[in-house]
């Protein structure tokens, strides 16, 4: 019996999509806490030199700043508690120790971030759609909010 080996040619890989590590959804938890997860990926990328520039401007404000804000924590104490880690349950650890947040404000939070833009906001509801634009997905009607707008963008959606 003889086998033979066909060596195929190794696969091209696309520059551009090798550089980009997309964070975690929006829409993943930690502690309760919607959004954080992404939030510790973008700081972890940050960190190791890997965050790719679109979302270099916005880390600690925007989404995480709407993060933050709820958590009465700031960016830079933040990112050296994250620092600090190694594990995203060493960070969930020091969360649930030091972020002394009921149920019920976890849950505004989560509404807060998953209706954005709000109804009757004329500006934000331009913004998303100018985002869609950019990313070509802007006859996508079925992205409501700046969450489905990330999950569709980052190949979730």
């Amino acid at each position: 019996m003889k086998f033979s080996v066909a060596l195929l040619p190794p696969p091209r890989q696309n520059p551009a999509m090798s550089e980009l590590i997309y964070p975690r959804s929006p829409r993943e938890t930690m502690d309760g806490w919607l959004y954080l997860p992404r939030y510790v990926d973008k700081i972890r990328l940050h960190l190791a030199g890997k965050l790719h520039a679109d979302y270099q401007e916005n880390l600690g404000k925007g989404f995480d700043g709407l993060w933050l804000t709820h958590a009465g924590l700031k960016h830079e104490a933040f990112v050296e508690i994250v620092k600090q880690t190694i594990t995203d349950g060493q960070v969930c650890d020091w969360v649930r120790q030091n972020v002394k947040k009921t149920a019920a404000e976890k849950a505004a939070h989560a509404r807060e971030l998953l209706n954005r833009p709000q109804s009757g906001d004329a500006a934000g509801a331009a913004r998303l759609q100018m985002r869609k634009e950019q990313s070509g997905l802007g006859s996508r009607d079925d992205l409501k909010t700046f969450v489905d707008y990330l999950d569709a963008d980052e190949k979730r959606l």
